[in-house]
């Protein structure tokens, strides 16, 4: 595989901005690069850099849009039923499987 010849370059705002996403209750890292098409580990360790202070930005000018906060939190929400669901239907199948060895088990005896 061929190595890139271009790589994308971010200002410290975008950093900051995008930071200040995996800073809000309830949002993963994971969503948030994934909704703004970047590598996870990036998101960490622009994370890092910002506690360092080597991202400088001014917090109170990063302005987050409110649509897409609320869509970070319902798209995490909406995963976790999600993920809920899938759970409780394999815990399902598993009772039926159980259910139906049983009775084939009792009626040849």
């Amino acid at each position: 595989m061929a190595r890139r010849k271009h790589y994308n370059r971010y200002d410290d705002d975008f950093k900051a901005t995008a930071v200040s996403l995996t800073e809000i209750p309830g949002v993963l890292a994971k969503d948030v690069a994934e909704a703004l098409d970047i590598h996870e580990v990036m998101l960490y360790r622009w994370r890092m850099e910002m506690r360092r202070g080597q991202i400088m930005a001014k917090k109170k000018n990063i302005q987050i849009d409110p649509e897409i906060k609320s869509e970070l939190k319902r798209l995490r929400k909406l995963e976790r039923d999600h993920n809920l669901l899938q759970e409780e239907h394999s815990l399902l199948k598993k009772a039926i499987q159980f259910s139906l060895q049983r009775k084939g088990k009792s009626s040849n005896s």
